[in-house]
C-alpha cells in the first residue's frame, strides 16, 4: 500500500516521469495502485482563472503519473454553456483519443429540451453517466422540481448513474459577480425514495452532511472533499464502504491531495481500498 512519502515522492517527480519515452510503462512501474478510477473530473477550461491541469495532454500525463487508469470527466463548458448537446459532443471528441477518459454528458433540466439533451446522451453517445449542476442551472434550492424528478425516472430505469455536483468552488473564492450557493440537499432523501431505481452520486460534498444522507440507500458519494485525514474512514463507516468511489475534482483541484487522504490513513482494509478506488465505480459501467 502506497504511503504518504511514497505518494508525495510520486507527485514530485510526475514531470520528469511524463517526459520520458513511455510515461505510462514507467508510472506502472512506478506507482503500486495501477487500476484506480477517479470518478469526478472535467475537461476543458474552468470560466473564472486558469488552472494548472486545464489542458488534457497535461492531465492525462498527470494521471498516468499517478497510477490513475480511468477518469470519468465532465466539461467546465456545462457550467454556463446553454447549448448542452454542442457542449456534450464537443467532450466526446476531446476523449476518443484518450483511452483513459470516459465522458460524462451534461444536462440542464430547466431548459428547453433537456428530454432531447438527456437522449443523446443515452442513445447517441452512449454515455452510462450523467452530470447535474443544480446551483449554475438555477435550481439549487428546488432539487424536487418536477422536471428532475423526470430525469432520474428516466436514468433510473435505464442504470444511468447521475452525478450531482453539490458545490464547484468555495463561495469564499468565487468572482464577486457570480456567487453561487451550494446545491440544497434537503430535498433528495424524499426524492429518490419516490423513484427507487434512480441511483445518485453526490461530488464535492463538504463537512458532516452525510450523516444526513446516509440512511438513502440508492446515493453514492465521492472522496473530494472528504476533509482531514480520516475523511474518508469516517464517510466510508456512515455511509457504508460500497456507496463511497474515489474522485478527485480535478483539475479544479490537484488528484495528488485525494490520494493522499486516500493512503495516509490505516483505518481501511486492503479490500474497502480497492472497493472505493476502483470496484464500486465499475458496477456502473458494466
Amino acid at each position: 500500500m502506497m504511503n504518504r512519502r511514497d505518494l508525495l515522492n510520486l507527485a514530485a517527480t510526475s514531470t520528469a516521469v511524463s517526459m520520458l519515452p513511455d510515461s505510462s510503462s514507467a508510472a506502472a512501474e512506478t506507482s503500486p495502485t495501477t487500476h484506480i478510477v477517479d470518478t469526478n473530473a472535467s475537461l476543458f477550461h474552468w470560466p473564472f482563472r486558469r488552472l494548472p491541469l486545464d489542458e488534457t495532454s497535461k492531465l492525462i500525463a498527470k494521471y498516468r503519473d499517478l497510477g490513475i487508469a480511468k477518469a470519468w470527466v465532465g466539461s467546465f463548458d456545462a457550467l454556463l454553456h446553454r447549448d448542452m448537446t454542442a457542449v456534450n459532443r464537443r467532450l466526446v471528441n476531446a476523449c476518443q483519443s484518450h483511452p483513459e477518459l470516459i465522458p460524462v454528458g451534461s444536462v440542464n433540466p430547466r431548459i428547453d429540451g433537456w428530454e432531447e439533451d438527456l437522449r443523446r446522451c443515452l442513445q447517441d453517445f452512449k454515455m452510462r453517466v450523467i452530470r447535474l449542476f443544480p446551483n449554475y442551472h438555477g435550481y439549487g434550492g428546488s432539487l424536487d422540481a418536477p422536471s428532475v424528478a423526470k430525469l432520474l425516472d428516466i436514468t433510473g430505469k435505464v442504470g444511468t448513474l447521475v452525478q450531482l455536483a453539490v458545490t464547484m468552488e468555495d463561495t469564499r473564492t468565487q468572482n464577486t459577480m457570480v456567487q453561487i450557493e451550494d446545491v440544497d440537499t434537503t430535498p433528495l432523501p424524499g426524492l429518490l425514495r419516490r423513484i427507487p431505481k434512480a441511483r445518485v452520486q453526490i461530488l464535492n460534498l463538504r463537512g458532516s452532511n452525510f450523516a444526513n444522507l446516509a440512511a438513502t440507500k440508492n446515493l453514492y458519494f465521492d472522496t473530494s472533499r472528504a476533509d482531514s485525514t480520516d475523511g474518508v474512514p469516517k464517510l466510508v463507516k456512515t455511509v457504508g464502504v460500497e456507496r463511497v468511489m474515489f474522485g478527485t475534482h480535478a483539475p479544479f483541484l490537484i488528484p495528488e491531495a485525494s490520494l493522499i487522504r486516500i493512503h495516509e490513513t490505516s483505518q481501511l482494509g486492503d479490500g474497502q481500498m480497492r472497493q472505493v478506488l476502483s470496484a464500486n465505480a465499475a458496477q456502473f459501467l458494466s
